[in-house]
């Protein structure tokens, strides 16, 4: 089954599938939510599943279906590379991490390798999420306060949103630059953005 809010990119995934004897595409979902109920339909072997979509996005979509089979073998194909992402599909219950930007030949052994009962992560993606565990990640609320900072806000003025005094913004954000290494707040959100603790 091909989940994917992209008519395009799923006629597309659908044709190099259907030009190999080995693959049979079962069903087309364009959301996660239409995802979960031709998972229940049709039961296939494998999932390729896109992180954003409308109603459910793909990790819950993911976790859903697991709930459903924990026996199912779900890849997530997308555009966001950032280990945060991975680490989160991966969590989900995800076998298989790959980008849209892969070749065809390797979509194919991907499949293959998951529905032999192996997890497959790609070779770019196994890196950034290696060295990301050296690195510190942010909490929850350090990323609500960088996210509120990112919109523009002063510290002044994010600790009002956020009911926080403004001390504990800037040790918040102090904390933020020491762990992702950033010389101040823009390069901080930019860090966070490519990292994958939110998506643009």
């Amino acid at each position: 089954m091909i989940a994917d809010d992209h008519p395009l990119l799923r006629s597309g995934i659908a044709a190099v599938l259907a030009a190999d004897p080995r693959f049979a595409v079962v069903a087309e979902a364009s959301d996660g939510d239409l995802a979960l109920e031709l998972y229940q339909r049709f039961r296939p072997d494998v999932t390729l599943m896109d992180l954003q979509m409308p109603g459910l996005n793909g990790i819950d979509a993911t976790i859903a279906i697991r709930n459903i089979n924990p026996q199912a073998r779900i890849i997530i194909l997308t555009t966001y590379g950032g280990e945060v992402q991975v680490a989160r599909g991966l969590k989900a219950g995800a076998s298989g991490y790959i980008l849209k930007n892969m070749a065809r030949t390797e979509l194919s052994q991907y499949i293959l390798s998951v529905h032999a009962g192996r997890q497959q992560l790609a070779p770019q993606l196994a890196c950034s999420l290696a060295s990301s565990f050296q690195q510190d990640t942010l909490s929850k609320r350090e990323i609500q306060v960088l996210r509120v900072v990112a919109d523009g806000n002063s510290n002044q003025r994010a600790g009002t949103q956020l009911g926080l005094s403004e001390d504990t913004i800037k040790a918040h954000m102090k904390t933020i630059l020491q762990k992702l290494d950033a010389r101040d707040r823009t390069h901080a959100v930019m860090i966070a953005m490519r990292r994958g603790y939110w998506e643009t």
